[in-house]
């Protein structure tokens, strides 16, 4: 990064150790210390004894050396455990305070600043993951994302947002970053500009985003990040946090109000700063050879380059594999990874053989769709979780594979174990969100049912919350769901577009 946050965050980490260890002796609360950890990036996990960090990678780039540094440091620290997040994000988990306290001196010296990774703050800069070597993107929006990523670090010590702030570029419709509903979205366009989407997110009362400006030139992005800011400071509630995220301001103010604030703050901006930016695009300059194909293989738009996709199962990414992928890349010219939203990565820039030894190197990925399958780290380990998202992402995962059906025959589904959509479970064709359901034996761990969201721009859908499913019952519901999709010989995309009412009577079945 260019500029020197980490000289300027560097003796914050005092601080932190003093609060951390005041927290271990019982001299500060649970909602105390997380309050203030978070914006480090930290949390201390179910039970207060261990920790997790959050690094963040803007953009979703995970460079070689920021992963020797990761693989070094889970053998150091002897981490057991690594979770690839939804906003494209690394999470360590296990840490004890000392370690922790060590840890997150080490990675910020190593250029993996965690500050702000949680907490009231500006949060980790998205971006689609194969932004500039994706074959039908509109244009390359990566360097726009980092440099949207360093602006916003500006912001952790000068001003005091009402909560956290999340900001995404898009590269095509896919919109796999949402930004069509996320705090603040730019959507790249045919022309090579940006629309420009605020106020959305999901969680309680999720809303998708206003479209504030259309056609902006990317040059321009900061002035539209700083009017951001200045809304939300200005109007965001700093009363009550539950009403205080960004998409509240459109009950508040009204959509046409929001818009009218925004351009208000914007022309303010205008007129008064420089913010321009010229950024350098991504040169790649290797010459691919050979050919490969695969489920698993991306034919990148560089020739004879690839893509190679590794979803580990519920996003659990162990630093055994960490350490395996590592020694199969480290000597591949201009190979790195991106992270996905959706808790996997993409290792870029291969030739045939190379992918190749990627391809053998992750043989225990997800194979198929529904295996793909979102979930977040569930309520063992998160304080505010309800449900044990990872235990039933596993047990589904294990019951339709013994039926062995078709790719496709079942979606991919997206599990959140409390309402904050840590998951993304409102945007899922099947989407699962923690709860308790009251059964004649008493109450029972259960996951309430959403069902028809859709993250597509221009097809942007919220997914409606049903009632709750046991979690025993769900591992069936899915099972029995596959089989009446692979009785007709077809696609859960195809099949739900006739057979929506036999959905419907299904979830009815099991949430009786």
């Amino acid at each position: 990064m260019s500029k020197d946050y980490l000289t300027e965050f560097l003796p914050d980490l005092e601080e932190f150790k003093e609060k951390t260890m005041a927290f271990h002796r019982k001299e500060l609360s649970v909602p105390e210390y997380k309050g203030f950890s978070g914006g480090f990036g930290s949390y201390a996990q179910r039970g207060g004894e261990k920790h997790m960090l959050r690094l963040r990678m803007a953009g979703g780039q995970l460079t070689k050396d920021k992963l020797q540094f990761i693989v070094d440091a889970c053998e150091k620290y002897d981490i057991p455990r690594m979770k690839l997040t939804t906003c494209q994000s690394i999470q360590l988990h296990d840490l004890d305070a000392e370690d922790l306290c060590s840890m997150i001196s080490d990675a910020w010296m190593a250029g993996m600043i965690s500050r702000g990774g949680g907490g009231d703050f500006p949060r980790n800069v998205m971006a689609s993951p194969l932004s500039g070597v994706e074959a039908d993107e509109y244009f390359d929006v990566l360097p726009y994302a980092q440099a949207a990523g360093e602006y916003l670090m500006g912001f952790i010590k000068s001003v005091k947002f009402p909560r956290k702030l999340k900001v995404c570029f898009s590269n095509s419709t896919a919109n796999i970053t949402h930004a069509t509903f996320r705090d603040l979205g730019f959507a790249a366009t045919p022309e090579g500009t940006f629309d420009v989407y605020a106020a959305g997110g999901l969680g309680n009362n999720p809303m998708l985003g206003v479209c504030v400006a259309r056609n902006i030139a990317p040059e321009k992005i900061l002035y539209y990040i700083k009017a951001m800011v200045n809304t939300f400071l200005a109007h965001g509630n700093y009363e009550n946090r539950g009403r205080a995220r960004t998409r509240y301001m459109q009950d508040t103010l009204g959509k046409e109000g929001f818009v009218a604030a925004y351009q208000k703050k914007l022309d303010e901006v205008m007129s008064t700063e420089q913010l321009d930016i010229s950024v350098s695009a991504q040169c790649i300059t290797k010459k691919g050879t050979g050919s490969v194909e695969g489920k698993r293989i991306i034919p990148q738009k560089q020739d004879s380059l690839y893509a190679v996709f590794y979803q580990p199962v519920g996003g659990l990414f162990t630093p055994a594999k960490a350490k395996e992928l590592y020694r199969v890349i480290k000597d591949m010219d201009d190979v790195e990874i991106r992270l996905t939203p959706e808790e996997g990565l993409y290792v870029i820039n291969c030739n045939a053989d190379e992918a190749k030894a990627v391809l053998d190197a992750t043989a225990d990925s997800a194979n198929t769709l529904f295996e793909t399958s979102v979930a977040c780290i569930g309520n063992p380990t998160c304080q505010v979780g309800i449900g044990d998202s990872q235990a039933l992402l596993a047990a589904c995962v294990e019951a339709v594979r013994r039926e062995n059906f078709a790719d496709g025959v079942l979606p991919q589904i997206h599990i959140s174990g409390c309402p904050s959509s840590c998951g993304a479970h409102q945007i899922a064709k099947i989407g699962f969100r923690g709860a308790v359901k009251q059964t004649p034996d008493g109450p029972k761990p259960a996951f309430a049912v959403f069902i028809d969201g859709c993250p597509l721009q221009g097809s942007e859908a919220l997914a409606g919350m049903g009632k709750s499913i046991t979690v025993e019952d769900i591992p069936k519901f899915l099972v029995e769901l596959g089989k009446a999709v692979a009785a007709k010989n077809t696609s859960y995309e195809e099949w739900i577009k006739t057979e929506h009412g036999t959905l419907e009577e299904l979830i009815a079945k099991y949430t009786a």
